[in-house]
């Protein structure tokens, strides 16, 4: 994984109230919050391309202990 670079950002407070309490809500940081963001407005305004999806697969190890 490339490394990520910092950056100072001059933010207004109402913004910066507002991003946390997203965050908080996505338990994520206020930092990860702007960078969802921010990638997510780059991907829908066809500035860069999303280049790999997540995906989650939950297993039920209960079943999983039950049948085996």
């Amino acid at each position: 994984m490339a490394a990520k670079k910092s950056f100072p950002l001059r933010i207004n407070p109402e913004v910066l109230a507002a991003m946390q309490r997203w965050s908080d809500d996505e338990l994520r940081s206020v930092n990860a919050q702007i960078e969802y963001v921010l990638r997510k407005a780059l991907v829908d305004s066809g500035r860069v391309k999303l280049t790999q999806k997540v995906v989650t697969v939950v297993e039920d190890n209960d079943l999983t202990n039950k049948n085996g």
